[in-house]
């Protein structure tokens, strides 16, 4: 069979596949009715003040089931669940940092999350499967998760979270999202590709000549033995060993395969191909099988000089530090090319173009016009006034909040699948990082008018005398 050159970036950046035809679903009905035997009305056990209670009230959810209906059909398939249960688990989801499996698990013994999704009894069963979350995900792609922040955006200003005049200074700054994918060795990736085509060869029946299985786990085996002990001319010995088994395995199975099962398994075999005959400077390299769109992306910082996964833009207000703004970065683009997409983002989501912009040094010939938004470097001097110099001190309040979206949500670590997942993850994690806000200003407010209260009455109740009621 012909060798054919190929890139990483002709293969796993498709566009997701299609999910199946449902019919758009009715949302559930308030229906105020006595309950019956054995089932119990949520609004009626659960403390109305309570942060989840009054921040399901904030949320336009109306008008969320508008924008997200013409993704169904309005008369094929089965119904489809409730758009509210679906986008108040995965917004729950990145508030408390769950996986998918977590997240749908916990729904029987959280009443106020149930409240939160539109329930009016309490529910002892499981709303869905982990599964579709996954697919409702892929269903309103990545428009439809910067709709949920824009959604979480006008949640705030109703709570007074964040105000507009703080929406007029913005801070923008971009990190790594890293992906979860092992850290790639030449060894690890040998092994993989010998794994991944003998899965294939055994998806078409393919009877080859050798396997290298046991061989292939010996010789990886000898090789982290040799590395630990710095023996590593012995270790190179055995990392030859897994390339040649690996190449013996993809050559004898491009013999034998038939042209449809090559091209029904033309991505693993490409992948298989693009790691074997990558060099240490070649341009484009492949880091994980499973993840062809990772990228080794240099930080420069001592603990943790390389990442892998993709650069991340993310945009917060200067006081509060409220997301208004997230953009994954595939192709590691220089910070200054990214700032300009990054604000129209910013605009588009709040209804207004920031008046002025804080970045680093490292957004020097960002070329944005400064008729439309000023942009302040860190460390500039000529022409700033004493109000630009106090909001030039809230440029590094940036760092904290995204430490706060990798150790709270789940942007340190990327679980969702393809450059569609990179994008979705990144714009979700603000997602999580504004309702965490909003639910602190709430729980905040509620402790505030309590003890208002309590030393109001202080007074009244030191006045009674022993044996008099307060009549």
């Amino acid at each position: 069979m012909k060798q054919i050159r190929y890139s990483k970036h002709q293969i796993g950046r498709d566009a997701p596949s299609k999910s199946g035809v449902q019919m758009r679903p009715k949302e559930k009905q308030q229906t105020h009715e006595q309950p019956l035997i054995g089932a119990s009305r949520l609004d009626l056990m659960l403390n109305m003040e309570h942060e989840l209670v009054r921040l399901s009230e904030a949320i336009n959810w109306a008008g969320l089931a508008e924008s997200f209906g013409p993704l169904y059909s309005e008369k094929k398939g089965r119904p489809g669940i409730p758009i509210r249960t679906m986008a108040g688990l995965v917004m729950l989801q990145h508030t408390f940092g769950l996986s998918d499996e977590q997240a749908v698990g916990e729904w029987p013994e959280r009443p106020y999350w149930q409240f939160f999704c539109g329930e009016e009894f309490f529910q002892h069963e499981l709303p869905v499967d982990d599964s579709q979350l996954s697919r409702w995900r892929k269903r309103i792609g990545e428009a439809g998760v910067e709709r949920l922040l824009k959604l979480t955006i006008e949640a705030g200003l109703q709570t007074k979270a964040v105000t507009p005049k703080q929406m007029q200074v913005v801070v923008v700054d971009t990190t790594v999202q890293p992906k979860a994918v092992e850290f790639p060795t030449d060894a690890r990736l040998f092994r993989k590709v010998l794994h991944h085509l003998l899965r294939v060869a055994d998806a078409t029946e393919t009877k080859l000549r050798q396997s290298h299985r046991d061989l292939a786990k010996s010789a990886f085996l000898m090789h982290g033995r040799y590395m630990k002990a710095k023996h590593y001319k012995r270790a190179a010995k055995e990392r030859k060993k897994l390339k040649v088994y690996a190449g013996r395995v993809q050559r004898d199975l491009e013999r034998k395969m038939s042209d449809e099962a090559w091209e029904q398994h033309k991505g693993t075999l490409i992948l298989a191909e693009l790691v074997l005959t990558q060099e240490k400077k070649t341009k484009g390299k492949v880091y994980s099988m499973h993840a062809p769109e990772v990228e080794c992306i240099a930080k420069g910082k001592a603990h943790k000089p390389y990442e892998f996964g993709v650069k991340t833009s993310l945009a917060t207000t200067a006081w509060g530090g409220f997301a208004v703004g997230a953009k994954s970065l595939p192709g590691n683009p220089y910070d200054g090319h990214t700032l300009e997409e990054q604000l129209e983002q910013v605009a588009k989501l709040t209804g207004v173009m920031p008046k002025r912009c804080h970045v680093d040094r490292g957004y020097k010939g960002h070329g944005v016009d400064p008729e439309s938004c000023r942009v302040i470097i860190a460390g500039s001097r000529k022409g700033i006034s004493k109000a630009m110099k106090k909001e030039m001190k809230r440029r590094s309040g940036i760092e904290p909040e995204i430490g706060h979206q990798k150790a709270d949500g789940k942007l340190g670590r990327n679980w969702l699948k393809g450059v569609l997942g990179d994008a979705q993850n990144a714009v979700l994690c603000a997602v999580g990082h504004n309702l965490r806000k909003i639910l602190a200003h709430l729980r905040r407010l509620f402790v505030q008018i309590w003890t208002w209260w309590v030393l109001a009455l202080t007074p009244l109740r030191r006045s009674w005398a022993p044996g008099e009621c307060a009549a």
